[in-house]
């Protein structure tokens, strides 16, 4: 009997160990997916079966109820995190678990870039196939009011910059992020700024980087650049910028800026009316917001380019005629 009991537990021992081995082994081979990548998501309160069956739903080869027991023996079911998940070649059960409990979720990206309108952010944005398109259909007022800011302008109000989002994020949630971001970056700005500086607000020193942004094609000249507008602002002098009208032509702006259109009235035309224009023009960016608020010193109230991305600047309009015939009519 006892060389009976001893065998019955001797053989049990074995098929333990066997049973473990085959789940050792079956942790740590690669699942069988559908394609290259599965893009898999959690959403919040997912209990780990429903998980399980998800991975099996979403493509992958595995039985579930055996995904679901490897979720339970190993103790870590619990862990697991809501989310967008991307499945690779390779992937094991073991590597899958780990990729959940952890919450390593796929991101894409996008960049906006600085000098973007807010109608270029929305294009970019509708073409995010990652993204839910929960502004779809909305007027840029509709947008703004989703994002708790009804009765402000667009226009400037969200940094350029590259921002990684999950799968299945909104485009409302990606804005807020840019907004807060622009929020941040302006209060800084505004917090540097020097005595030099003749806007008065961090209002007027977000429209007025948007300008140095949109009238800038070397970035050490920025500075310069301001110190002109600072200078124009400072005595009551018009602006002029051409960037502006463009602003106010809309869709009207066929790529040639003719006389006419600086003739023409509308409230971002620094040729026919004073001051900054109501609204930014664009986004600005860091160097931007900082440039406005800290203009270089000096008198110059013109400038002009050379045709190399650089500009030439000048304190009296004699010498600005003169630069224009230089760079602009090859005089």
């Amino acid at each position: 009997m006892a060389r009976l009991l001893k065998t019955v537990f001797l053989l049990g021992a074995l098929a333990l160990l066997a049973f473990a081995a085959a789940g050792w082994w079956w942790i740590n081979q690669p699942l069988r997916l559908p394609a290259a990548t599965v893009d898999f998501s959690v959403e919040p309160g997912t209990l780990p079966r429903a998980v399980a069956q998800g991975v099996r739903d979403a493509g992958v080869d595995v039985d579930p109820d055996l995904l679901y027991a490897w979720f339970r023996i190993s103790g870590q079911g619990r862990r697991i995190k809501a989310g967008s998940y991307e499945l690779e070649t390779g992937i094991t059960p073991r590597r899958l678990l780990s990729k959940l409990a952890r919450g390593e979720e796929s991101l894409r990206a996008i960049t906006l870039v600085e000098g973007w309108t807010f109608r270029q952010v929305r294009a970019a944005l509708a073409k995010e196939e990652s993204l839910k398109h929960d502004t779809a259909g909305l007027d840029d007022a509709a947008v703004m009011a989703l994002l708790g800011r009804a009765g402000q302008h667009p226009e400037g109000r969200f940094f350029p910059d590259t921002y990684a989002y999950s799968r299945g994020s909104t485009e409302s949630h990606l804005l807020e992020r840019a907004m807060r971001a622009m929020d941040r970056r302006l209060e800084a700005a505004w917090a540097q700024r020097t005595p030099q500086a003749a806007v008065k607000s961090p209002e007027e020193a977000l429209i007025l980087a948007s300008i140095v942004e949109k009238e800038t094609g070397r970035g050490d000249d920025r500075p310069l650049v301001s110190a002109v507008f600072n200078n124009r602002l400072r005595i009551g002098m018009p602006l002029q910028t051409d960037p502006t009208v463009i602003y106010g032509m809309g869709a009207a702006f066929k790529g040639n800026l003719r006389r006419i259109d600086l003739q023409t009235d509308t409230p971002w035309n620094t040729y026919t009316r004073p001051g900054l224009p109501p609204t930014p023009i664009a986004m600005p960016g860091k160097a931007s917001l900082l440039a406005a608020v800290q203009p270089a010193p000096g008198k110059a109230l013109y400038f002009v380019s050379r045709g190399d991305g650089s500009s030439h600047f000048s304190e009296s309009l004699n010498e600005h005629n003169r630069a224009v015939d230089k760079y602009q009519r090859g005089r």
